[in-house]
């Protein structure tokens, strides 16, 4: 495990500056990583894609757990550590580039496959919206991601947000453990958590193009009222989308945070 020592002299050695429009915050704390593996509960049979490995400092335990590594890193001088530091590692294949730009078909992945990654905070997003739509998408992730974005993750009804929405059709998340900002080098300005997010064995069988739209409608104004954004979202009449809230079971006053998967699922019916 490299410690804080080890990391700020590899950093000046490669001349490796940690970016912030990239978020590149190293994990140090040997507690934390070991936390991460056990729960990834790895074995030899399994292939996981790291995403951003840095220095390697989950990398180190990852190719000693699972069968194959796919590592995935977009800045060079980082990637000419992770060649060098593992050129001799048979399990590991480290792949240069922007994890949601590139073709993960090309990447031939097991159908069960599974995700551990220290996020970049400012992808996370899009890499679920990626990961969880996918043809082929993971079993489980096991993601550390800012705290607040993991408590929008899991949020139920009431607090109920676009991403957990979409989170919670594919898959069931679960906040695991916390991690304070001290962790880190250099030292976010917020705290972060590991979540994992397990995929469902069956999704809803459901026009997914016409529900996300249907959702993404339902939160487009936050403040209102949902009937208020189903009208202007799909040029209805205010009564007709004040008849599609009631015939789907839900109050006519009801905002979209106070809606569960399932009333999304009523309205689509309903549509």
């Amino acid at each position: 495990m490299l410690s804080l020592f080890d990391i700020r002299q590899i950093c000046q050695e490669y001349s490796i500056v940690p970016q912030k429009s990239q978020g590149q915050n190293f994990l140090f704390d040997d507690n934390i990583v070991k936390k991460i593996i056990t729960a990834a509960n790895l074995n030899v049979q399994d292939t996981v894609l790291e995403i951003g490995p840095g220095l390697g400092v989950l990398t180190d335990y990852l190719i000693n757990e699972a069968g194959q590594v796919i590592a995935v890193e977009l800045d060079k001088k980082l990637l000419g550590f992770l060649e060098k530091r593992y050129q001799s590692v048979n399990n590991l294949k480290i792949i240069e580039g922007d994890i949601l730009k590139l073709d993960i078909n090309a990447f031939q992945l097991k159908p069960d496959y599974k995700i551990v990654a220290n996020l970049p905070y400012n992808i996370t997003s899009n890499f679920l919206r990626k990961f969880l739509a996918a043809p082929n998408p993971p079993s489980k992730m096991i993601l550390m991601v800012q705290k607040e974005v993991a408590k929008r993750i899991v949020a139920k009804k009431g607090e109920m947000n676009l991403l957990a929405v979409a989170v919670q059709f594919y898959a069931e998340p679960q906040v695991l453990f916390e991690v304070s900002r001290q962790s880190f080098w250099p030292s976010p300005k917020v705290d972060s958590a590991v979540i994992k997010i397990k995929r469902k064995s069956q999704l809803f069988p459901v026009d997914q193009k016409l529900f996300f739209r249907l959702v993404k409608i339902g939160f487009s104004a936050k403040r209102k009222q949902l009937q208020n954004n189903l009208a202007n979202g799909f040029h209805l009449e205010k009564n007709q989308a004040k008849d599609l809230i009631i015939k789907s079971g839900l109050a006519e006053k009801i905002r979209a945070q106070d809606l569960e998967l399932k009333d999304w699922l009523r309205i689509l019916e309903q549509l």
